[in-house]
């Protein structure tokens, strides 16, 4: 039945990877070689670059975008992949195995996405906007965006767990008759 607690522990996985979208992945804080500050984030939907030459020739913050540095599209489909597939599992509550397998296949993209986000983007990113300006004093702060994802796997493993236990349930009573 859907109203059982695997649906909700899928429920919120998807509201976790749906928040992905919505609070960056990571700032950072650097300076540039005359003093300048620079600041970035990194966000799964591409932000554009505000007016960096400006504010580079008036020695105001710079503030980085990411639309000409990096292309995070493998996140933005990872995430959203894992989302999907998390949403479609619950409605598969009249086939538990197949549910498992589904539940299964959302928590290895979850997993492939944190990989992504704390090896590849975050390193990817940073390098591509601190290198050619030649900043120092580098500072990264983490957001919201990468703390969802595994939030989301945590709540996928939880309703992996109850899925089998209710496919466990079911086998028993199945067996006494």
């Amino acid at each position: 039945m859907i109203q059982r607690k695997q649906t909700l522990f899928l429920l919120l996985a998807v509201c976790a990877m749906a928040m992905c979208f919505m609070f960056p992945i990571a700032s950072f804080t650097a300076k540039a070689p005359l003093g300048v500050p620079v600041s970035g984030e990194l966000n799964l939907i591409a932000k554009e670059n505000p007016s960096l030459m400006n504010d580079i020739l008036n020695g105001e913050a710079v503030t980085m975008g990411q639309k000409d540095y990096i292309k995070v599209w493998p996140l933005t489909v990872l995430t959203l992949l894992s989302a999907l597939v998390a949403l479609v599992s619950m409605f598969l509550f009249k086939n538990r195995v197949t549910q498992m397998r589904i539940v299964a296949v959302a928590f290895l993209l979850g997993v492939i996405d944190i990989f992504l986000i704390f090896i590849w983007a975050v390193d990817a990113y940073i390098d591509k906007v601190t290198v050619p300006m030649a900043c120092t004093d580098i500072n990264v702060h983490y957001g919201l965006g990468t703390w969802c994802p595994i939030v989301a796997v945590v709540l996928l493993f939880l309703a992996q767990r109850a899925i089998k236990k209710d496919e466990e349930k079911v086998r028993a009573a199945d067996r006494l008759r």
